[in-house]
């Protein structure tokens, strides 16, 4: 694979990017070619990414989220539409924001009969970063204890925390993690969660790519769902989850056939399940004690169902075809020069920069 240029994507007519964002896309598309014919990435993307705190980037196993991160991080060519980070076109100005940038897009490789503390120390003399911040880094990310310990012996959470880490020494303002949470445990699941809320009260910028809902609902301010490479929502969590019309209601009684039955006769949305009857699109639930207690019904238990990402979440892919499927076969796509100025200004192997 030889190295060459790439142009800028081209630009969509009449589209533009809000200012006083970290990250934003308009228009964005990306296809890959094989022999079985052509696959569709990434389809028309307008990605908003505000300014501080932590931004999940939600979306289905091939939905386009690597993808899209990897045309940011200047590692694949778009087709067309535009990128800008912190307000500067990507890839042309990568190597005037790279600088701010701190990213995992793979497994990191280190040296593992070194320590964690060594590791980083080799890396910040590579990249040109202060050497006090690797005493700093090690403590944001609660590794100051085990830093003379050989990276051999990490937890999986731990090595994970040191990649975090790593690319924390340029002192970035935004952070790339793609799927950090892959393959840990629950402990460690918890420790990248609350490395990612600790940096995004800091003031930092996290966009982390994730299909575990309920771990992203836990620390994200605000996210962006994608389906089949194209957004299906974005906002705060409370706007995205605050959009599924009307709650559900859970209602404890001593006769739900009956019940379900006067709620039908009032227009409201009933079934009994496992004993109990559920009332689907309920905005006030005192309506449901009210119309059972007229016709002398009386609940023993009522309880509001609060909708959350994940039931949001499904019901916006539930449909959407894959996407972001790269074959085996695939024509690799060729290096681009940005992709080279990431190298010279801190890329680590393994897909830390």
């Amino acid at each position: 694979m030889t190295a060459q240029t790439a142009a800028a994507p081209a630009p969509v007519p009449g589209a533009t990017a809000p200012t006083g964002l970290a990250v934003s896309t308009r228009g964005l598309r990306k296809t890959y070619r094989s022999l079985r014919g052509s696959s569709v990435g990434v389809e028309g993307l307008d990605l908003d990414v505000p300014l501080g705190g932590v931004h999940g980037f939600l979306g289905p196993n091939g939905s386009g989220k690597t993808t899209t991160i990897r045309m940011l991080l200047g590692l694949v060519r778009p087709d067309s539409g535009t990128m800008r980070i912190f307000d500067q076109e990507v890839p042309r100005a990568l190597p005037q924001v790279v600088g701010r940038v701190g990213a995992i897009v793979e497994q990191p490789k280190f040296f593992p009969s070194f320590s964690g503390r060594r590791n980083l120390e080799l890396l910040a003399g590579a990249i040109g970063a202060e050497p006090r911040m690797v005493g700093t880094v090690l403590a944001e990310v609660g590794l100051a204890d085990r830093a003379r310990d050989r990276y051999r012996g990490y937890s999986l959470g731990m090595k994970q925390r040191l990649a975090i880490a790593a690319t924390l020494l340029k002192d970035p303002d935004l952070l790339i993690f793609d799927e950090p949470t892959n393959g840990l445990d629950p402990a460690g699941i918890r420790e990248i969660r609350e490395t990612m809320r600790a940096l995004g009260e800091r003031g930092k910028t996290v966009l982390v790519s994730s299909h575990i809902l309920a771990e992203v609902e836990q620390v994200a301010d605000t996210v962006s769902i994608i389906g089949g490479g194209r957004l299906l929502a974005q906002g705060s969590v409370a706007e995205i989850v605050g959009r599924q019309a009307g709650g559900v209601v859970r209602v404890g009684i001593d006769a739900p056939g009956r019940a379900a039955q006067v709620l039908a006769e009032a227009g409201l949305t009933a079934r009994v399940d496992a004993g109990v009857v559920l009332v689907d699109g309920v905005d006030d639930a005192a309506r449901v004690t009210r119309v059972l207690a007229g016709s002398g019904l009386f609940v023993r238990e009522l309880t509001t169902l609060r909708a959350d990402l994940e039931s949001v979440f499904l019901d916006l892919t539930s449909g959407e075809r894959p996407g972001g499927f790269v074959p085996d076969d695939v024509e690799p796509a060729p290096l681009t020069g940005a992709t080279r100025a990431v190298g010279r200004h801190g890329r680590h192997q393994g897909g830390v920069a």
